[in-house]
């Protein structure tokens, strides 16, 4: 599972954005395994299937691995090559023959064509692996990248001093078109708090020219 997240996040009023202790990380990979493998045994418990799960799989280590992806794009990139295709398009299926699959492949060591030849049976278990069951999307987005927090996005982005959103940038929301939502003002004093216009008062006496 690849999981993209911000390196950072907004405060709890919105108005500042808050970076991480390290660079290089948002959370320590100990905690996050802790706190996946809480999760996992919550939700399995809620589901009512945690009593099936033996206790000695409960308390195994999980292994998790975090790495800076810079701004995500690279990321980006490479999921977006195959998240939406299928496992095999049928111009690499070469020859079926004698209960036997023969496909092409590029190595990615030496970006070389190769072919492999399988077992019909071991070769449509391989494409199932691929299928996913009802009710369950490809892609899904949380945090500040999920549809119901684009306001927060719009003030952090405003925060970090970038550039308004493209429609062609690839980075931005395939699911739907982004909002316009107008980029908060910044305090002129510090220039890190949100300038909130309540009201405008006029003036009690008439100023001199």
């Amino acid at each position: 599972m690849h999981l993209l997240v911000t390196a950072g996040g907004l405060s709890a009023q919105g108005a500042q954005w808050i970076a991480p202790k390290k660079a290089s990380f948002l959370a320590p990979e100990g905690v996050l395994a802790i706190t996946f493998r809480a999760k996992m045994c919550a939700a399995l418990n809620q589901a009512g299937l945690l009593p099936q799960v033996p206790p000695q799989v409960r308390k195994k280590d999980w292994v998790v691995h975090c790495k800076a992806a810079g701004s995500g794009r690279k990321v980006l990139e490479y999921l977006g090559r195959y998240v939406f295709r299928v496992a095999i398009t049928n111009s690499r299926l070469e020859r079926i023959q004698d209960g036997q699959v023969t496909s092409r492949y590029r190595d990615n060591h030496t970006q070389r064509l190769r072919r492999a030849t399988l077992p019909a049976i071991e070769f449509i278990g391989r494409f199932l692996q691929h299928v996913l069951p009802p009710g369950c999307a490809k892609v899904r987005y949380y945090g500040l990248w999920s549809n119901a927090c684009r306001r927060q996005l719009e003030q952090a982005r405003g925060l970090l001093d970038a550039p308004p959103r493209a429609a062609s940038d690839p980075l931005a929301s395939p699911v739907e078109p982004a909002v316009s939502v107008p980029t908060p003002a910044r305090c002129p004093h510090c220039r890190l708090g949100q300038l909130i216009v309540i009201q405008v008062l006029r003036a009690e006496r008439k100023l001199p020219p």
